[in-house]
């Protein structure tokens, strides 16, 4: 069982990617990476290797997983947090370097999808996550965590995920992350 939330604090839930180099060491690094940002790791789900998705389909597959965090960052700091460990870890943004690529190989992607039981929208974020109910490789690890969970609106996300086609591929790969920060 988690620890109980400190004050200030909610829970929120990341995804995290990547299908470059030891990818089951990478999704662990940034899942070590979170507790020096401010963010409680409490759980993860399994590992599970997933097909491409989006504009670059020739590339290897990806190794995914979800955990559940606490945090007392407000959104916009808790997105800087992720978008730092994914620096920290070798990812590049800078769509003017030519290593970048929209959609293409990556060695760790850190997805803010959940936060609170309130939406949130910015130029720079939209929570709940604007894919979280599209993407059968987020939906299968998230509701590992938490099968009863929720959008703010109430929209099941199990019943989004059953309504989802069958053309993603996800396949359990392994156990669930070590969490360093679980009580």
């Amino acid at each position: 069982m988690s620890a109980p939330l400190a004050p200030g604090e909610v829970v929120g839930y990341l995804g995290l990617g990547t299908n470059v180099g030891d990818r089951r060491a990478q999704l662990q690094a940034a899942v070590d990476a979170l507790s020096g940002h401010g963010v409680r790791v409490l759980a993860s789900s399994a590992t599970y290797d997933t097909d491409p998705v989006g504009d670059v389909l020739d590339q290897p597959d990806f190794l995914n997983a979800c955990v559940r965090i606490a945090t007392a960052l407000p959104p916009e700091d808790l997105l800087d947090a992720c978008k730092a460990v994914e620096r920290d870890h070798g990812r590049t943004t800078d769509v003017t370097s030519p290593d970048y690529v929209r959609h293409g190989p990556r060695p760790i992607d850190v997805d803010l999808l959940l936060l609170g039981d309130a939406p949130y929208r910015s130029e720079r974020l939209t929570l709940p996550h604007a894919q979280v109910t599209e993407r059968r490789f987020v939906l299968i690890p998230l509701l590992e965590l938490d099968l009863g969970l929720a959008l703010p609106d109430g929209t099941r996300l199990a019943e989004r995920l059953e309504r989802l086609p069958f053309d993603e591929g996800v396949r359990r790969s392994g156990d669930p992350l070590r969490v360093p920060d679980a009580g």
